[in-house]
């Protein structure tokens, strides 16, 4: 039998699946937030059905509270009325549409919370068997100077641009230590408010060119003049952080949070697997 698709339920699937509401789907992706709007629709009926749900409650404050964050993605008043509407919602309707959303996440939440605490053993034995994801990379402290190139600006055509920077490459290669200033007053990036300065880098985070001759420095070295789609650089490597693996001191709180939530969300599995079964039995 087919089951009513309940609005609430599919203006959340759309935005979740399509990022949009679901007067902007077209045939094949209204399908599919309709079964994802239906399954979400049985999940919530099969567990407001329980005693724990009917044992909690909702209060109005809470209520408002959700209500005025969902005005709050809105422009204006009018623009949240007309997606009520579009999405064939009230105000009334949508305060019961949030009523049992709330209920249901709170009746999830006591029932994860019922998953004991990962001991001091667990802990130790999960730090052991995934050492790997512990590893910190290599990092750098970074600066850059940058040139663009626009042939709209004379001083940014190709070729005095390529003069500009070798121009600076000459007065760093005389003096490493005026990177800093010299960025601060050429460079035409943002970061030259902060003397050109990238913060701690990882590789991947810059440009494949920019990345390659970061990496390829010794602490206090600057590279050769490096070109990369915003335009031409020179980067000075401040500092290297070698890589190195994490100790457990330093990650157990982390792991024990991990580990928790690991734990509360196998109970809420368990717990829906077992009413699952109680409907089919019935």
């Amino acid at each position: 039998m087919k089951v009513c698709i309940d609005p609430y339920h599919l203006i959340r699937a759309s935005a979740n699946r399509f990022q949009c509401p679901p007067t902007q789907l077209d045939a094949v992706q209204r399908a599919e937030a309709e079964r994802l709007a239906e399954r979400s629709q049985q999940l919530e009926a099969l567990v407001l059905a329980t005693a724990e749900a009917a044992a909690t409650q909702i209060t109005d404050q809470q209520l408002d509270a959700s209500l005025a964050e969902l005005r709050e993605r809105y422009e204006d008043e009018v623009a949240f009325e007309a997606a009520l509407t579009d999405g064939g919602l009230d105000v009334a309707a949508l305060r019961r549409a949030l009523e049992r959303e709330l209920r249901f996440d709170a009746v999830l939440r006591r029932i994860g919370a019922q998953a004991p605490a990962p001991s001091e053993d667990e802990l130790v034995a999960f730090y052991q068997r995934h050492r790997e994801r512990f590893v910190q990379p290599e990092r750098r402290e970074a600066r850059h100077l940058l040139i663009t190139i626009n042939p709209d600006y004379a001083e940014n055509r190709p070729e005095t641009a390529r003069a500009r920077i070798a121009a600076l490459a000459v007065r760093l290669a005389a003096d490493p230590d005026a990177f800093g200033a010299l960025a601060r007053r050429h460079s035409e990036c943002p970061t030259a408010l902060e003397e050109g300065r990238l913060g701690t880098l990882t590789a991947g985070q810059l440009y494949p060119a920019l990345d390659a001759a970061l990496f390829a420095l010794a602490p206090g070295e600057i590279s050769a003049v490096v070109e990369s789609p915003l335009g031409l650089h020179l980067l000075r490597c401040e500092h290297v952080h070698p890589a190195r693996t994490l100790s457990f001191e330093t990650v157990r709180e982390q792991l024990r949070v991990q580990l928790r939530e690991q734990a509360a969300r196998a109970r809420q599995r368990d717990w829906i697997s077992v009413l699952r079964g109680r409907m089919a039995v019935a």
